[in-house]
Protein backbone atom coordinates (compact mmCIF):
# COMPACT_ATOMS: atom_id res chain seq x y z
CA UNK A 1 0.00 0.00 0.00
CA UNK A 2 1.11 3.74 -0.96
CA UNK A 3 1.77 6.05 1.72
CA UNK A 4 1.75 10.03 1.11
CA UNK A 5 3.67 12.86 3.48
CA UNK A 6 3.78 16.31 3.07
CA UNK A 7 7.71 15.87 4.62
CA UNK A 8 10.67 13.47 3.89
CA UNK A 9 10.24 11.11 6.77
CA UNK A 10 13.75 10.28 9.15
CA UNK A 11 12.84 6.88 8.65
CA UNK A 12 13.37 7.47 4.94
CA UNK A 13 16.39 9.00 4.71
CA UNK A 14 19.11 6.47 5.59
CA UNK A 15 17.65 4.32 2.56
CA UNK A 16 17.54 7.10 0.16
CA UNK A 17 20.99 8.35 0.53
CA UNK A 18 22.63 4.07 0.13
CA UNK A 19 20.74 4.20 -3.59
CA UNK A 20 22.95 4.42 -6.50
CA UNK A 21 20.70 5.90 -9.10
CA UNK A 22 17.86 7.89 -9.46
CA UNK A 23 15.29 9.57 -12.04
CA UNK A 24 14.14 12.85 -12.63
CA UNK A 25 10.63 13.81 -14.28
CA UNK A 26 9.94 16.96 -15.55
CA UNK A 27 7.64 18.92 -18.47
CA UNK A 28 7.31 22.16 -20.43
CA UNK A 29 4.22 23.96 -19.46
CA UNK A 30 2.95 24.06 -23.19
CA UNK A 31 0.91 21.00 -24.13
CA UNK A 32 2.62 20.00 -26.96
CA UNK A 33 6.42 19.93 -25.28
CA UNK A 34 7.75 16.96 -24.41
CA UNK A 35 7.86 15.33 -20.89
CA UNK A 36 10.99 14.36 -20.27
CA UNK A 37 12.47 11.64 -17.73
CA UNK A 38 16.48 11.85 -16.69
CA UNK A 39 18.89 9.19 -14.94
CA UNK A 40 21.12 9.85 -12.39
CA UNK A 41 23.74 7.79 -11.65
CA UNK A 42 26.65 8.34 -8.48
CA UNK A 43 25.84 10.00 -5.40
CA UNK A 44 26.02 13.51 -6.56
CA UNK A 45 22.37 13.84 -4.10
CA UNK A 46 21.34 14.91 -0.63
CA UNK A 47 19.06 15.83 1.58
CA UNK A 48 19.26 19.03 3.47
CA UNK A 49 16.16 18.87 5.48
CA UNK A 50 12.32 17.17 5.85
CA UNK A 51 11.50 19.84 3.13
CA UNK A 52 14.48 20.30 0.78
CA UNK A 53 16.13 17.55 -1.45
CA UNK A 54 19.08 18.53 -3.86
CA UNK A 55 20.86 16.45 -7.04
CA UNK A 56 23.81 17.74 -8.89
CA UNK A 57 23.32 17.87 -12.75
CA UNK A 58 26.31 16.90 -14.69
CA UNK A 59 26.45 18.04 -18.00
CA UNK A 60 25.75 16.16 -21.08
CA UNK A 61 23.99 16.48 -24.50
CA UNK A 62 20.24 17.09 -22.63
CA UNK A 63 19.20 20.00 -21.07
CA UNK A 64 15.81 19.20 -20.27
CA UNK A 65 14.93 19.32 -16.44
CA UNK A 66 16.82 22.67 -16.21
CA UNK A 67 14.84 24.40 -19.06
CA UNK A 68 11.69 23.25 -17.55
CA UNK A 69 13.01 24.83 -13.74
CA UNK A 70 13.74 27.86 -16.00
CA UNK A 71 10.27 28.34 -17.11
CA UNK A 72 8.12 31.41 -15.95
CA UNK A 73 5.33 29.42 -14.06
CA UNK A 74 6.84 26.20 -14.12
CA UNK A 75 9.32 24.08 -11.81
CA UNK A 76 7.10 21.23 -11.43
CA UNK A 77 9.50 18.17 -10.50
CA UNK A 78 9.16 14.89 -9.64
CA UNK A 79 12.43 12.73 -7.92
CA UNK A 80 12.13 8.65 -8.11
CA UNK A 81 13.99 6.61 -6.36
CA UNK A 82 13.97 2.33 -6.77
CA UNK A 83 15.50 -0.75 -4.43
CA UNK A 84 16.94 -3.43 -6.89
CA UNK A 85 18.13 -5.13 -3.57
CA UNK A 86 16.76 -6.41 -0.39
CA UNK A 87 13.43 -5.56 -0.05
CA UNK A 88 11.14 -3.91 -2.41
CA UNK A 89 10.39 -0.01 -2.38
CA UNK A 90 10.13 3.00 -4.35
CA UNK A 91 9.90 6.38 -3.02
CA UNK A 92 8.53 9.50 -5.24
CA UNK A 93 9.35 12.90 -4.48
CA UNK A 94 7.33 15.34 -5.67
CA UNK A 95 8.25 19.65 -5.57
CA UNK A 96 9.25 22.78 -6.98
CA UNK A 97 12.77 22.45 -8.70
CA UNK A 98 15.52 25.65 -8.88
CA UNK A 99 18.72 25.91 -10.14
CA UNK A 100 21.80 27.11 -9.39
CA UNK A 101 24.09 27.38 -12.07
CA UNK A 102 27.48 26.92 -12.02
CA UNK A 103 29.77 30.04 -11.77
CA UNK A 104 26.78 31.98 -9.71
CA UNK A 105 27.25 33.48 -6.46
CA UNK A 106 24.59 31.46 -5.56
CA UNK A 107 25.85 28.12 -6.50
CA UNK A 108 29.56 29.16 -4.90
CA UNK A 109 27.34 29.92 -1.75
CA UNK A 110 25.49 27.07 -1.58
CA UNK A 111 28.04 24.35 -2.60
CA UNK A 112 30.66 25.81 0.26
CA UNK A 113 27.38 25.73 2.77
CA UNK A 114 26.50 22.37 2.22
CA UNK A 115 30.31 21.23 1.54
CA UNK A 116 29.33 19.72 -1.68
CA UNK A 117 32.38 18.60 -3.96
CA UNK A 118 31.88 19.33 -7.34
CA UNK A 119 33.86 17.76 -10.32
CA UNK A 120 34.58 19.28 -13.49
CA UNK A 121 32.02 18.64 -15.53
CA UNK A 122 29.16 19.76 -12.78
CA UNK A 123 26.56 22.05 -14.74
CA UNK A 124 24.48 23.06 -11.43
CA UNK A 125 22.56 22.25 -8.59
CA UNK A 126 19.12 21.48 -8.28
CA UNK A 127 17.14 22.35 -5.20
CA UNK A 128 13.80 20.36 -4.50
CA UNK A 129 11.45 22.14 -2.51
CA UNK A 130 9.40 19.44 -1.36
CA UNK A 131 5.50 19.04 -1.19
CA UNK A 132 4.63 15.68 -1.24
CA UNK A 133 6.43 12.50 -1.02
CA UNK A 134 5.17 8.89 -1.21
CA UNK A 135 6.09 5.34 -1.30
CA UNK A 136 4.49 2.38 -3.01
CA UNK A 137 5.58 -1.58 -3.17
CA UNK A 138 8.11 -2.09 -5.82
CA UNK A 139 7.16 -5.82 -6.38
CA UNK A 140 7.41 -5.76 -10.17
CA UNK A 141 11.07 -4.18 -9.70
CA UNK A 142 13.67 -6.84 -10.54
CA UNK A 143 16.25 -7.63 -8.75
CA UNK A 144 19.45 -5.85 -9.99
CA UNK A 145 23.54 -6.60 -9.37
CA UNK A 146 25.94 -3.18 -8.69
CA UNK A 147 28.79 -3.63 -10.13
CA UNK A 148 30.67 -0.51 -9.68
CA UNK A 149 30.30 3.24 -11.71
CA UNK A 150 30.77 3.92 -15.18
CA UNK A 151 33.79 7.03 -15.25
CA UNK A 152 33.46 7.72 -18.58
CA UNK A 153 31.53 11.21 -18.32
CA UNK A 154 33.91 11.93 -15.36
CA UNK A 155 37.18 11.39 -17.31
CA UNK A 156 35.82 13.00 -20.63
CA UNK A 157 35.18 16.49 -18.83
CA UNK A 158 38.67 16.30 -16.90
CA UNK A 159 40.66 15.95 -19.58
CA UNK A 160 38.24 18.67 -21.34
CA UNK A 161 39.00 20.95 -18.32
CA UNK A 162 42.82 19.58 -18.30
CA UNK A 163 43.09 21.00 -22.18
CA UNK A 164 40.85 24.11 -21.65
CA UNK A 165 43.78 25.20 -18.59
CA UNK A 166 46.59 23.97 -20.92
CA UNK A 167 45.47 27.34 -23.20
CA UNK A 168 43.14 25.38 -25.49
CA UNK A 169 40.01 28.07 -25.39
CA UNK A 170 37.65 25.90 -28.14
CA UNK A 171 37.82 23.35 -24.77
CA UNK A 172 36.06 25.42 -22.44
CA UNK A 173 32.89 24.56 -20.71
CA UNK A 174 31.14 27.92 -21.44
CA UNK A 175 31.55 27.00 -25.34
CA UNK A 176 30.44 23.59 -25.15
CA UNK A 177 26.84 24.58 -22.67
CA UNK A 178 26.45 27.59 -25.32
CA UNK A 179 26.78 24.17 -28.40
CA UNK A 180 24.44 21.72 -26.32
CA UNK A 181 23.16 23.38 -23.22
CA UNK A 182 21.41 26.59 -24.38
CA UNK A 183 18.16 25.17 -25.59
CA UNK A 184 15.89 22.35 -24.84
CA UNK A 185 14.57 20.08 -27.09
CA UNK A 186 11.55 22.06 -27.63
CA UNK A 187 13.62 25.50 -27.89
CA UNK A 188 13.35 26.35 -24.65
CA UNK A 189 15.92 28.83 -23.29
CA UNK A 190 17.66 26.32 -20.63
CA UNK A 191 21.38 27.09 -19.23
CA UNK A 192 21.63 30.97 -19.01
CA UNK A 193 25.49 30.92 -18.54
CA UNK A 194 25.76 29.25 -21.95
CA UNK A 195 22.25 31.18 -23.74
CA UNK A 196 24.44 33.86 -23.04
CA UNK A 197 27.92 32.74 -24.31
CA UNK A 198 25.99 31.97 -27.14
CA UNK A 199 24.63 35.14 -27.81
CA UNK A 200 27.55 36.90 -26.89
CA UNK A 201 29.85 34.48 -29.51
CA UNK A 202 27.50 33.47 -32.34
CA UNK A 203 27.65 29.74 -31.20
CA UNK A 204 24.54 27.72 -32.85
CA UNK A 205 22.97 25.11 -30.90
CA UNK A 206 23.18 21.58 -31.38
CA UNK A 207 19.90 20.27 -33.74
CA UNK A 208 18.16 18.09 -31.17
CA UNK A 209 15.13 16.75 -32.96
CA UNK A 210 13.82 16.29 -36.32
CA UNK A 211 10.40 16.21 -38.59
CA UNK A 212 7.17 17.79 -37.39
CA UNK A 213 7.74 17.90 -34.02
CA UNK A 214 11.12 19.71 -34.03
CA UNK A 215 10.53 23.25 -33.18
CA UNK A 216 10.40 25.73 -35.94
CA UNK A 217 12.32 28.65 -33.82
CA UNK A 218 13.56 29.26 -30.39
CA UNK A 219 10.69 29.54 -27.57
CA UNK A 220 12.41 32.32 -26.12
CA UNK A 221 11.33 34.16 -23.22
CA UNK A 222 10.53 37.11 -25.42
CA UNK A 223 8.42 35.03 -27.88
CA UNK A 224 4.69 35.79 -28.03
CA UNK A 225 2.07 33.34 -28.11
CA UNK A 226 -0.94 34.32 -30.31
CA UNK A 227 -3.06 33.29 -26.74
CA UNK A 228 -1.26 36.16 -25.56
CA UNK A 229 -2.29 38.31 -28.57
CA UNK A 230 -5.73 37.80 -28.34
CA UNK A 231 -5.75 38.64 -24.58
CA UNK A 232 -3.88 41.78 -25.13
CA UNK A 233 -6.27 42.95 -27.96
CA UNK A 234 -9.53 42.21 -25.17
CA UNK A 235 -7.74 43.95 -22.69
CA UNK A 236 -7.04 46.89 -24.93
CA UNK A 237 -11.01 46.89 -25.85
CA UNK A 238 -12.13 46.84 -22.39
CA UNK A 239 -9.88 49.32 -21.16
CA UNK A 240 -10.98 51.69 -24.09
CA UNK A 241 -14.67 51.10 -23.50
CA UNK A 242 -14.14 51.98 -19.85
CA UNK A 243 -11.97 55.20 -20.38
CA UNK A 244 -14.61 56.16 -23.23
CA UNK A 245 -17.15 55.68 -20.39
CA UNK A 246 -15.46 57.75 -17.62
CA UNK A 247 -14.81 60.67 -19.87
CA UNK A 248 -18.98 60.76 -21.06
CA UNK A 249 -20.58 63.26 -18.80
CA UNK A 250 -23.35 61.88 -16.59
CA UNK A 251 -26.10 64.19 -18.56
CA UNK A 252 -25.15 62.78 -22.08
CA UNK A 253 -25.71 59.31 -20.44
CA UNK A 254 -29.42 60.33 -18.93
CA UNK A 255 -30.32 61.38 -22.36
CA UNK A 256 -29.24 58.34 -24.23
CA UNK A 257 -31.15 56.32 -21.49
CA UNK A 258 -34.01 58.53 -22.33
CA UNK A 259 -33.91 58.39 -25.86
CA UNK A 260 -33.45 61.70 -26.44
CA UNK A 261 -31.22 63.56 -28.62
CA UNK A 262 -27.79 64.64 -27.60
CA UNK A 263 -28.23 68.24 -29.19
Amino acid sequence: MGVFYETLPPSLKPWILAQKMLWVGSAPLASDGHINISPKGGQHFGIVDERTFWFMDLTGSGIETTSHMHEPGNGRICVMFMAFEGPPRIVRIWGTGRVLENGTGEFEGWVGREKVKTIPGTRSIIIVDIHQVATSCGFSVPFYEFKGWRNTLNEFFEKKDKAYKNGKEEESMDRYWAYKSQLSIDGLPAMKRGFAYAQKHGVAPLKKMIGPYAPKAPRTLNTVSVMQLVMVGVLSFVIGVLMAVSLVQPEVIRRIQAKEGLL
